[in-house]
């Protein structure tokens, strides 16, 4: 396991984007990165980064009335427009909603991805999940971190964990990033998928993140902002004194 950097200037500081800083956001389905963590990526994008979209599965299962077929291609389409919205690219697994599993397969991919792209920051899933498939990306991402850097690169230094509803088993807010002048690229972006407009999902995907942007923002001290968490392991500091 890569070992976790507590960076809240990863997205926040344009300094570190001059860096060749790329952000390469690891999704179980097309859209979760979008609405969990897309207003972090975006200012990721403003201040300079690059930012890669990868979703893992399209997601395509989950429309009431549609075949997996015909929502699969909606998605992409869809997908594609959303990272246009906060400037970033987005890339394609070739996995089916619900088939995503843990493995060599879907390890060595990714973590053919995160040496293409020459990813030094990666946003997933948190460990624990209703979603099978977001518990799946959690361990893919993890693991495909180590294989990138054991093919030579070693480039990560930091790997977060998106808030995401369906993932709150022992989630901690622990990295808040400002987004208060990227809520607007957000919602374009978030809106691209018609999950997101309703008619798709009872669940009010825009009410729930957007309030929820303002409740971390409210624990910031800012406007809006988004909360990540991370392993255990990076969040030891060591004090030169006490007290």
């Amino acid at each position: 396991m890569i070992k976790q950097i507590a960076l809240l200037l990863v997205f926040a500081c344009g300094p570190l984007a001059a860096q060749q800083t790329v952000v390469l956001a690891i999704g179980g389905h097309a859209g979760d990165m979008e609405v969990s963590a897309g207003a972090a990526l975006a200012r990721a994008s403003r201040v300079g980064a690059k930012v890669v979209l990868l979703h893992l599965t399209l997601g395509e299962n989950g429309h009431p009335r549609k075949s997996a077929a015909d929502y699969a291609s909606q998605k992409r389409a869809e997908a594609i427009a959303a990272a246009a919205a906060l400037g970033a690219e987005a890339r394609f697994g070739t996995w089916t909603d619900a088939s995503l599993r843990p493995g060599k397969e879907t390890e060595e991919f990714v973590a053919q991805v995160i040496s293409d792209v020459k990813a030094t920051h990666i946003v997933t899933h948190w460990k624990h999940s209703i979603h099978p498939d977001h518990e799946a990306a959690y361990v893919i991402a993890n693991h495909a971190a180590l294989l990138a850097a054991v093919g030579g690169w070693k480039g990560v230094r930091s790997i977060v964990y998106a808030e995401n509803w369906e993932d709150p088993e022992a989630f901690q807010p622990y990295l808040y990033v400002d987004t208060s002048d990227d809520m607007e690229a957000w919602r374009r972006s978030v809106q691209c998928y018609e999950f997101l407009r309703g008619g798709v999902s009872a669940f009010p995907y825009l009410q729930f993140y957007e309030g929820l942007s303002m409740v971390r923002g409210a624990q910031a001290r800012k406007k809006h902002a988004t909360a990540f968490d991370i392993d255990p392991m990076g969040k030891r500091r060591v004090l030169p004194i006490w007290p």
